[in-house]
C-alpha cells in the first residue's frame, strides 16, 4: 500500500508498504484522509520520529476488516483516536488521562498517512467513533483537534461572562475560541495575520486585534472588556514572544493555559509576577476518549466550523503542505489519499 514514511529532518517519502494484519478483536481501517497537525510538523522539522515512522493521527476511513466487534461492521465511516488509557492508574483516577502510562505508550501504527491502519481492541472499543451521515470527512477530520481544545478549555475552567484572550490565531487557536464562546465566555483573540483576524468575525469572536507589542494589547483588553485584565489566556503560538504577552494581559489571580510547544531553552515566564499576582499557570496536552466522543458531536451539531481552516492536498504534496503550513501560507493541510 502507499505511505507516507519520515525519512530525516524534514523530509517524508511516498513509498510501497506491506498493509496491516487484522488484530485480533481490531479492525482496519480504509484511510480517506488525515489532517496534519501541528505537532507532526514539528517532530518531523525536529528529527524526533523514528526512521521509516509514518505520522498522522487525525483520521478519518471506512472499517476495511473487522473481527467479532458488534459495535461496527465493513463499511462504517469512523474516526479514530490514537492513544487509550487505562483508566485504572492514578493518573487516570484523577482524570489526568493523557498523562496514563498506557496512553502515551498506545498509538495507531502505522499513523493516517497510509491507505490502510489497523486499531486495536482497545482502540476500537473506546476511541474509534461512528460519523453521522451529515458529517463531511473534512470535518470529521477535525474530530481529534477539537477535542484537545475541548479538554484545554475544560482544565482552564472556563466560565460563563469570563475574558478570554488567545493569542496565536492558527487552526487550533480559531478551533479553540469557537470551543470558548460555546462555553459562554466573552472571546478575544491576537495574530500577525491580517487575514486570520478577519476570520475569527465569521467565526463569532467578540474581537481580535493585529498584534502590535504587548502593551497595546493588554490595555486593548483592559479598555473594551476588563479594567483588571483576562480571567484566562491561552497560548495557541509556538513562539516564545507570546509569553510575556500572557502573564501582561491577565488579570491578578488568573489563569494562563498553555497550549503550544515552545522549546524550554526559549521559554520563560516572569517568577515575580506569577508569585506576587497569584497566577495560575497550566498546560493541557491531549484529549481523553469522553473528549472525542464530544468533540464529534459538536462538529455534528455544527457548534465548531471547520470549513475555513483547511486545504485539501494529496499525499504526494505533504512535503510542499509542510512547507506551506511553516510560511502561513495556509492555516492546515487535508490530506486526502
Amino acid at each position: 500500500m502507499k505511505a507516507v514514511v519520515y525519512r530525516g529532518t524534514k523530509q517524508l517519502e511516498v513509498v510501497q508498504i506491506p498493509e496491516p494484519e487484522l488484530p485480533e478483536g481490531g479492525a482496519v481501517i480504509k484511510v480517506t484522509a488525515c489532517g496534519l497537525c501541528g505537532s507532526d510538523i514539528v517532530k518531523i522539522r525536529q528529527g524526533i520520529f523514528k526512521d521509516g515512522a509514518v505520522p498522522g493521527h487525525e483520521i478519518v476511513g471506512y472499517i476495511h476488516k473487522i473481527g467479532e466487534n458488534s459495535n461496527f461492521k465493513v463499511g462504517d465511516r469512523v474516526v479514530a483516536g490514537h492513544h487509550v488509557p487505562c483508566f485504572n492508574c492514578v493518573f487516570c483516577k484523577n482524570g489526568n488521562y493523557s498523562m496514563c502510562r498506557q496512553f502515551k505508550a498506545t498509538n495507531i501504527n502505522p499513523g493516517g498517512f497510509c491507505e490502510y491502519l489497523a486499531v486495536s481492541r482497545a482502540h476500537l472499543e473506546n476511541t474509534v467513533f461512528k460519523v453521522p451521515d451529515s458529517v463531511p470527512d473534512t470535518a470529521a477530520s477535525f474530530t481529534e483537534p477539537v477535542a484537545c481544545c475541548l479538554r484545554a478549555v475544560k482544565r482552564a475552567d472556563v466560565k460563563r461572562d469570563d475574558v478570554v484572550l488567545v493569542i496565536g490565531l492558527g487552526s487550533i487557536g480559531l478551533i479553540m475560541g469557537q470551543v470558548i464562546k460555546h462555553f459562554g465566555a466573552k472571546v478575544v483573540a491576537c495574530d500577525l495575520l491580517d487575514e486570520r483576524i478577519q476570520l475569527t468575525r465569521e467565526l463569532g469572536f467578540d474581537a481580535a486585534y493585529k498584534y502590535t507589542n504587548d502593551g497595546e494589547i493588554s490595555g486593548l483588553v483592559r479598555a473594551n472588556f476588563q479594567q483588571e485584565g483576562a480571567d484566562k489566556v491561552f497560548l495557541a503560538s509556538g513562539s516564545a514572544k507570546s509569553l510575556p504577552l500572557a502573564t501582561s494581559a491577565a488579570r491578578d489571580g488568573g489563569t494562563i493555559l498553555v497550549f503550544a510547544s515552545v522549546p524550554n531553552y526559549e521559554a520563560g515566564f516572569a517568577n515575580n509576577d506569577i508569585y506576587y499576582r497569584e497566577l495560575t499557570v497550566l498546560g493541557s496536552y491531549s484529549p481523553s476518549p469522553d473528549d472525542l466522543k464530544t468533540s464529534l458531536q459538536l462538529i455534528t451539531d455544527e457548534v465548531i466550523r471547520t470549513d475555513r481552516l483547511y486545504k485539501p492536498c494529496q499525499l504526494e504534496d505533504i512535503n510542499a503542505a509542510i512547507d506551506d503550513t511553516c510560511a502561513n501560507r495556509i492555516l492546515k493541510a487535508y490530506i486526502t489519499l
